[in-house]
């Protein structure tokens, strides 16, 4: 919406980009919201890859107790879970890397947005055109 108001002028963070930076709490919460957002967008984008590399470690080292051990704990008022410390550790270094990564890229912005673009791309123009061929029942290579 900002780039559809502001065009190129639009700044990076649309919070402070235009000098407001009162009151601090509200904008302390709205970024807090953004984070809480982007956190859990980010561990849904990267359950297929947590799962591939889960599931390829457990196949080449099948006998290794810290990859395949899971250990039962009991959440209070949750009920019982199962914790793979593999798991554990292998999830909380990859979001450490990617997220120190992230800061050191210079214009992240720009990155963010271009890697939204390609990330976005099959659910908005992809699919919606196969769909429309496949319902159409459009011949291949056809006009």
């Amino acid at each position: 919406m900002g780039y559809a108001a502001f065009g190129d002028d639009s700044p990076g963070n649309l919070l402070t980009g235009f000098g407001f930076f009162n009151p601090y709490w509200l904008l302390d919460i709205a970024n807090m919201a953004i984070v809480i957002h982007l956190v859990g967008a980010y561990q849904v984008y990267c359950q297929p890859l947590f799962a591939f590399i889960e599931k390829c470690c457990t196949e080449r080292w099948p006998n290794n107790a810290l990859i395949t051990k899971e250990y039962k704990i009991h959440v209070p008022c949750c009920g019982s879970d199962s914790l793979n410390l593999f798991r554990l550790v292998w999830r909380i270094v990859f979001v450490c890397f990617t997220t120190v990564t992230a800061m050191l890229m210079p214009f992240f912005n720009d990155v963010v947005g271009i890697l939204g673009a390609f990330g976005f791309w099959p659910l908005t123009v992809y699919f919606p055109v196969e769909m429309y061929i496949s319902h159409r029942k459009i011949a291949k290579w056809s006009s």
